[in-house]
């Protein structure tokens, strides 16, 4: 079909995991053409749209690739509706190959969902995907896209330092075993435990950054994992210097470090949308052995700090004081070793497990055979 002018509908699009819905405005649709490829929509009819009776059509270049063979399209009275399948499951940051998205074409709020919800109750697109309001307020606007170049430059270079840290960490824990065996393990604090407090400190940026909405993933659980290495590298690492000539550390800070090296590296590629199949693999895949690892030595380090924090009463208030209160820190952690340790251990389990099903696959039986 050859190209013609003619005017556009108002078109609504929204989109889940696995596809893309479009809602075409128009009423009494005669003579439908369309033309699916794997990046390009064609429509073109007769029919009752916001300037009458007359033709209308578009042309729609897509960002990513579609199943043409599953995918579908259905005219009804009051509008025409398709169901594009996405080759790749994953969230696309736009619709079109152009970053100038067309006045007709809006944002269908409504039908934004992730496709693994299977309750009647609605969600909030807001909270699955921060700033995105936003982001498409600026589109409507016609504002420049500096300001998300600028965010994407920052998500890049804030990874690139963490993995350059957690690199070096590595290397020099590597380069000292090689040259002086399991006596090194002694000196690990003391030879990277300065570069340790430099990328968890810079770590906690990764709090504000879902909250600024220059990330998608959730406060809580940035708080409860970089709060709960935190406490256990500035309170009971760098808190006590009986704990950091300990074995326990060497095995601690090259767990945290293996996981970093993939996670970081995993996320810089992300930012500009870029996806590399053994990298994804390796990151939802990788904490299988060194999650329970990392809570393991993580469960030592407290267990040997309680008699050394019942002997110097750090970070214990005692009776009497000003305040009238009392705190004693080491019944603090035995009570986390007996009632939140393996709670806490399969709660971060399970949450890798959800999101490796996600990202990899196997989708539920229930989806499967539905």
């Amino acid at each position: 079909m050859e190209e013609e002018s003619h005017l556009s509908p108002f078109v609504y699009w929204a989109q889940t995991d696995l596809s893309i819905t479009l809602r075409i405005e128009l009423r009494n649709v005669q003579s439908p053409y369309v033309d699916l490829q794997e990046q390009s929509l064609i429509f073109c009819a007769i029919g009752h749209g916001a300037q009458g009776e007359k033709k209308y059509g578009f042309n729609l270049k897509l960002l990513k690739e579609i199943d043409t063979e599953n995918s579908r399209y259905r005219v009804l009275d009051r509008s025409v509706e398709f169901s594009l399948i996405k080759v790749n499951v994953e969230f696309w940051p736009r619709l079109l190959q152009d970053t100038k998205k067309p006045a007709w074409l809006k944002i269908d709020f409504d039908k934004w969902t992730h496709e693994e919800d299977l309750s009647d109750e609605s969600r909030d697109i807001a909270e699955d995907y921060p700033g995105l309001y936003e982001k498409m307020q600026a589109e409507e606007m016609g504002w420049t896209p500096k300001r998300e170049n600028m965010k994407k430059v920052y998500l890049f270079l804030y990874n690139l330092w963490q993995l350059v840290g957690f690199i070096y960490i590595l290397s020099v824990m590597a380069i000292r075993y090689i040259r002086d065996g399991p006596e090194s393990m002694e000196g690990t604090y003391e030879s990277v435990g300065w570069m340790m407090h430099l990328c968890f400190m810079t770590q906690f940026l990764e709090v504000l950054h879902p909250l600024v909405g220059y990330t998608s993933g959730s406060v809580f659980e940035a708080v409860i994992q970089i709060g709960g290495r935190g406490i256990i590298f500035f309170c009971l690492i760098k808190g006590e210097e009986r704990m950091q000539t300990k074995p326990v550390i060497f095995y601690l800070f090259l767990v945290w470090s293996m996981i970093e090296v993939v996670r970081y590296p995993y996320y810089m590629l992300r930012v500009y949308d870029v996806q590399l199949g053994f990298l994804t693999w390796l990151r939802y895949t990788i904490w299988i052995p060194l999650y329970p690892l990392g809570f393991i030595c993580e469960g030592v380090v407290i267990l040997r700090d309680i008699p050394y924090f019942d002997e110097t009463g750090k970070f214990s208030v005692y009776l009497p004081n000003k305040w009238n209160f009392a705190f004693h820190f080491p019944t603090l952690l035995r009570c986390y070793l007996l009632f939140f340790f393996f709670p806490a251990m399969y709660k971060m389990m399970n949450h890798m497990y959800h999101q490796r099903v996600k990202k990899l696959g196997p989708k539920s039986w229930k989806k499967k055979f539905e």
